[in-house]
């Protein structure tokens, strides 16, 4: 048997919510997948993906250019697009596949897609407070400021003239605005300066130590793996990975199959 044989995994078996013995290796999962399948229109790209995360938790959920990565993460926010034919989605013992995207969201659940969408016309406190305009409201405006002082210093200029770092700040900020409890992050590091991912890596830092779960689909893998507790690696819409992130940055054989690095 090869390397990447012994390395793959398959599907976890339908999460079983029972307590047990609080420590990683008997927890209840804190977030489960299972068996997700989804379309767009008549593609289909999720196609059986399952794994769990533990409370706190930062996941790498890796894998090459149309592996299906975005596609997870907009399933498992509960967004229309794909469309959930089959599977569950389990937050805190909430059955999110049941729910629509609003639903997950004050359940706890926030996206911060890929294009960031920042609301054109408002200033970065705007945007802010916008977030809050319903509960449940997550941290005050102050804490936010504290976490990113940049933003504090930019409150009242417009949100889309920041820089691409600043945007990426002002996007998770606005999530820590709800009262969240998995933050899913796509391809945060896009376009950002080695100087602003540093700086976004310790802020994901502080937020694990807050207790937030984080969900990140980055393209730049070793990165995200250095950052990462556990990693996940999908292949044309499938689960071929699920172990540490060090298993993966100690694998030179699984990284070149599967993420070309």
């Amino acid at each position: 048997m090869s390397m990447i044989e012994e390395t793959r995994t398959s599907r976890p078996e339908r999460p079983d919510f029972s307590r047990h013995a609080n420590h990683a290796e008997t927890a209840p999962a804190f977030l489960s997948v299972w068996d997700l399948h989804a379309y767009y229109g008549e593609s289909y790209i999720v196609q059986g993906v399952s794994f769990n995360v533990h409370e706190g938790e930062i996941l790498a959920l890796l894998g090459r250019n149309g592996a299906g990565k975005t596609s997870t993460l907009r399933t498992i926010a509960r967004l229309d697009n794909p469309r959930l034919t089959h599977g569950e989605v389990w937050l805190d013992h909430k059955p999110l596949h049941k729910m629509a995207a609003h639903q997950a969201s004050a359940h706890g659940m926030a996206l911060v897609p890929e294009d960031r969408r920042i609301i054109p016309g408002l200033t970065v406190e705007e945007n802010l407070q916008l977030a809050q305009i319903a509960p449940p409201i997550g941290w005050s405006l102050d804490r936010i400021y504290t976490l990113f002082p940049r933003l504090g210093e930019r409150r009242r200029q417009e949100g889309v003239t920041l820089s691409g770092g600043e945007q990426q700040m002002l996007a998770i900020a606005r999530a820590l605005a709800r009262d969240i409890k998995v933050l899913l992050l796509d391809e945060p590091y896009e376009g950002l300066a080695p100087v602003i991912v540093d700086e976004i890596e310790k802020t994901l830092n502080i937020i694990k130590e807050q207790g937030i779960t984080t969900v990140i689909v980055e393209q730049n893998a070793v990165r995200a793996l250095k950052l990462a507790d556990r990693a996940v690696i999908l292949d044309t819409g499938s689960v071929v990975f699920d172990g540490t992130a060090k298993e993966v940055l100690d694998n030179a054989e699984l990284r070149a199959e599967y993420l070309a690095i």
